[in-house]
């Protein structure tokens, strides 16, 4: 593996499920193989979950870790070619990233989107520019579209609690107080489309299409129960409007999943990517009972990173 920002740059879904159950089982298998290398860990936005397990994933293959918030710490960059920077950006990317080459063996970036421009989110513009002028591995925390380390995370959590040989997983729209992006569902449906062994089903209201290059080969509804009928999973999860880009236009509390809603499913089991809006998005008592699988998952987090940095350094060598 020579980079990590999306199900593209994975050969076998399940040889990195196996991978992360084995190292869940034994965390410190490859203590030696990081050793005397770092990875510099990038944010342009806040993490808590993402930034933790990254920095235990490296710590438990022997690497250092060096975490920089460059929303908060660092000069405002700047990406657009042939810029004059008479304004508030201080630093060209084209500066700044090839030092991050000289400093690290593995660059771990966050970006966000801005919810305003689409044709710069969707193109990533942040995180290609960082992959153009440098020349060392690049792993993704999450981006303007995509959040792989989460999917896989995701995929690892399912395999781990299914009982049926296909289950049905259903990712489903809730409500939230303000727009968020698209990053988590786009990136479930195309992890879920590729790895192609569950029954995958996405609902959510009308004007919320997702991208089709990330839901082709997903069952789209509208209508939250039919979805809902005999699933095994059901990942919860707001985003705004990807055609009327950054806008949402609805707020309908009856997407909110509940006890009663969760009877329709197979006792399915409910995730989600966290930080959550209780009694917005999840109800408390989904979030505090059996059915719910959101600590698992989030801990999964760790092995999801450690196998992606694993089989970066294994190519490395």
């Amino acid at each position: 593996m020579k980079k990590f920002t999306s199900v593209t740059d994975v050969t076998n879904i399940n040889d990195l499920v196996k991978q992360a159950l084995a190292y869940k089982a034994n965390p410190f298998a490859d203590k030696q193989l990081g050793a005397g290398k770092r990875i510099g860990m990038l944010f342009l936005n806040p993490s808590m979950r993402t930034r933790i397990s990254t920095q235990v994933a490296a710590q438990n293959l022997g690497m250092e870790s060096i975490v920089f918030n460059i929303d908060k710490e660092g000069w405002a960059l700047e990406f657009a070619e042939g810029a004059v920077m008479n304004g508030t950006t201080v630093e060209h990317i084209k500066d700044a990233a090839p030092i991050m080459s000289e400093y690290f063996d593995i660059l771990c970036i966050r970006t966000f989107p801005s919810l305003k421009n689409k044709t710069d989110d969707y193109s990533e513009l942040v995180l290609q520019q960082f992959i153009a002028h440098t020349n060392i591995p690049v792993v993704s925390m999450e981006s303007a579209t995509l959040h792989p380390l989460q999917s896989l995370a995701d995929i690892i959590t399912i395999t781990e609690n299914q009982t049926a040989k296909k289950p049905k997983v259903v990712l489903t729209w809730a409500p939230h107080v303000k727009p968020l992006p698209q990053c988590v569902a786009n990136s479930f449906a195309q992890w879920m489309n590729a790895w192609g062994e569950a029954d995958f089903v996405i609902a959510h209201p009308e004007g919320y299409e997702l991208d089709p290059s990330f839901t082709k080969g997903a069952t789209i509804t509208h209508n939250q129960d039919e979805a809902l009928k005999d699933a095994d999973f059901v990942y919860v999860k707001n985003w705004s409007s990807y055609n009327d880009y950054g806008v949402a236009s609805c707020h309908d509390q009856s997407w909110m999943l509940t006890q009663e809603k969760l009877k329709l499913t197979n006792e399915g089991k409910v995730m989600h990517c966290l930080p959550v809006r209780r009694n917005i998005e999840l109800s408390d008592e989904i979030l505090d009972s059996e059915s719910s699988i959101v600590t698992q998952q989030a801990a999964n987090r760790v092995w999801s990173a450690q196998t992606v940095l694993s089989n970066i350094l294994k190519s490395m060598n």
